[in-house]
């Protein structure tokens, strides 16, 4: 050993014992920790190198766990590639410490380093805890039937037959007469019918109970037929569009809020009146301006109204042919952001305008369906792209406004006899719906589901023996109301998949009907009548309805039936008169007559005897009998067989 590095120690050693004895305290010669950021930042990159490698295995095992091959070997594998990666870094870790370090171990590395399982076990979320051993496969097969079920259920929600809800129905009875007109306001708490008996009834589904009874039934436009009914988006009031020519706004309750002005039929441009001259066909709300609202009518006109201005439309739009002349508007709608208005006429065209411009049309299809066939309905879908129209050539049409001079997809063979059938797309945009008609006793009308891709009939539901006429999906419901031909209104809904509406009022029992009170009487108060002239004040009803339940003139008891010894309804009624006396002893006849004939031969010896009231008043004048005495030869001719006295 060198003698000056073992005198250059003794002396520190010393120089520390003195510094020790004088301050108190030693460890001044001893050298200071140091830290290397280039190292520290160096190991915070392979640290995110290795986390991403492993999202990227897991990314890779799950893909693999797809395509169906065995999680065993795709485990050890990826366990062996991370232990390969583990053991490369360790290398490197040691690697760069011994080179970083030099003299000073203290320097590379801060904390001790990780273990190899942490590192191949950190980050995984499928094996927690102890490793698995060699031959377990429970929890790969649970894996794999949890991921058959998470497709199996993928199935379902991409299969929009599944969400059709129809498992469940209630029948409205609206009336007799078909029921032309539905409405059901935004929150779908009140539903709304109109038919071809002039009346619009009003459901409160949180009000009715099992009866199905509406609460409120009226006809806002006397003897018109309702054509249509709608709730604004607010749901505050209803648009009544009827046969006359000016439609109704109602509030929720039946009340009039406001009616369009009626125009001057004698002007020959329909732009200049004030509203229309001819029956209406048609309307609906504005879907986006509460205060907006269109119609449309045979006087060839599409009018724009606000609510707030009745005196006079808003715009007018003007269908024309191709050779320029009027044509008559059947059916109107707005597209869903309301820049658009569509018209489906009687000449067999679908014309769009802008909504702001009146002038020419923004689109325009001139062999849209059959002229002459009433086009029942346009409705846009929720994308506002695709736009179905159901005509009155028994088609149903799919067009795409962006192309619109073929449709896309066309539904042939679905009868339609009404000028208001509807169609219309289900809530998640997938299926198209429309009803189909049927003649009396020719079959049922049906509800008709179309795939909107592939335009395939995949569903039908058979309603009634009559004629589908309306047909509305609300979307927050999830509930299909149908109104029929034969005055029905029904509503079908599914427990699971729909909410509120026709659920509420199913489960309320009917409520017990409670007893006539037309037999109790009117109770007059007589403040100052003398107490023995006043009534009997009236404290219960059911105890009074009782007392004059057994009471035979309050009640009206009817008279009984003759029977037993009394006549005229008094059965030994008698008092202690004379006559009373000489009609129960007397006069009062005391034979049964329930045998009318033997009750008259009784008598038939007593009055041939002794004759009093018939014979003599003819005994002067009556001739006497004479009767020819018969002999013994007719006696035995009598008795003879009757062959012998024809052969005779």
């Amino acid at each position: 050993m060198d003698p000056n590095r073992v005198e250059e120690a003794s002396g520190k050693m010393s120089g520390d014992g003195d510094i020790s004895s004088v301050m108190g305290f030693s460890g001044f010669g001893k050298k200071a920790r140091t830290f290397d950021f280039d190292a520290i930042f160096e190991q915070t990159r392979r640290t995110a190198i290795e986390r991403s490698q492993r999202a990227l295995e897991e990314r890779q095992m799950t893909q693999m766990e797809e395509k169906g091959e065995s999680s065993k070997s795709v485990k050890s594998s990826v366990h062996a590639q991370r232990n390969k990666a583990a053991a490369a870094t360790s290398r490197k870790q040691e690697s760069d410490s011994s080179s970083d370090s030099g003299s000073d171990s203290d320097s590379g590395l801060i904390g001790p380093p990780p273990p190899p399982q942490h590192t191949t076990q950190d980050d995984d979320d499928e094996l927690v805890g102890p490793p698995l051993p060699p031959g377990y496969t429970g929890s790969t097969a649970h894996s794999d039937e949890e991921d058959e079920e998470g497709e199996a259920q993928d199935d379902d929600d991409d299969n929009p037959v599944k969400k059709i809800p129809d498992t469940h129905e209630i029948t409205l009875q609206h009336g007799t007469k078909t029921v032309s007109a539905l409405g059901l306001d935004p929150s779908g708490a009140r539903l709304v019918t109109g038919g071809y008996d002039y009346d619009v009834r009003f459901w409160d589904f949180a009000g009715m109970d099992q009866a199905l009874q509406a609460f409120r039934s009226l006809q806002p436009c006397d003897c018109h037929q309702i054509k249509s009914l709608q709730y604004s988006i607010t749901g505050d009031v209803i648009l009544v569009v009827s046969g006359n020519a000016q439609a109704k706004v109602l509030d929720r309750d039946g009340f009039n809020v406001m009616e369009c002005v009626k125009g001057d039929q004698y002007i020959v441009d329909m732009a200049n009146t004030k509203g229309h001259t001819a029956m209406l066909n048609s309307g609906c709300w504005h879907p986006k301006i509460k205060e907006e609202f269109m119609t449309c009518s045979n006087d060839c006109t599409v009018r724009t109204w606000d609510l707030n201005s009745e005196k006079k439309h808003k715009s007018v739009f003007k269908p024309r042919s191709f050779q320029g002349k009027k044509v008559t508007p059947t059916c109107c709608t707005y597209s869903r952001d309301g820049k658009l208005v569509a018209a489906g006429c009687q000449d067999g065209t679908i014309q769009i305008w802008d909504r702001n411009l009146s002038v020419h049309t923004k689109f325009h299809c001139r062999q849209a369906h059959t002229p002459g066939s009433d086009t029942s309905c346009l409705s846009f879908s929720y994308d506002g792209v695709t736009l179905a129209s159901r005509g009155g050539d028994d088609t149903l049409k799919m067009w795409d406004i962006r192309n619109f001079r073929k449709p896309v997809n066309v539904a042939t063979g679905l009868t339609n006899y009404f000028a208001m059938t509807d169609c219309c797309f289900s809530p998640d945009d997938k299926l198209l719906v429309t009803g189909t008609s049927v003649k009396k006793n020719e079959g049922n009308g049906k509800l008709v589901f179309f795939d909107r891709t592939s335009f395939q009939r995949v569903y039908e539901i058979e309603v009634t023996d009559a004629s589908v006429v309306r047909c509305l999906w609300h979307p927050k419901l999830n509930q299909i109301m149908v109104g029929t031909g034969n005055g029905l209104a029904k509503v079908y809904y599914d427990p699971v998949k729909s909410h509120r509406g026709a659920k509420l009022c199913v489960v309320k029992s009917k409520r017990k009907e409670k007893q006539a009170e037309t037999l109790t009487q009117d109770y007059i108060i007589t403040p100052h009548a003398l107490p023995m002239f006043r009534e009997a004040r009236q404290r219960s009803t059911r105890k009074q309805l009782e007392k004059d339940r057994l009471d035979p003139k309050k009640s009206h008891k009817p008279e009984p039936p003759v029977s037993g010894p009394g006549r005229g309804g008094r059965v030994a009624a008698h008092g202690g008169t004379l006559s009373s006396f000489i009609v129960k002893n007397i006069a009062l006849d005391k034979s049964d007559d329930s045998n009318a004939r033997e009750a008259i031969l009784r008598h038939a010896k007593d009055a041939s005897e002794n004759p009093y009231w018939v014979a003599p008043a003819y005994k002067e004048t009556q001739p006497e009998p004479v009767f020819a005495e018969e002999s013994e030869e007719d006696e035995e001719a009598d008795k003879e067989p009757e062959w012998k006295k024809r052969k005779i």
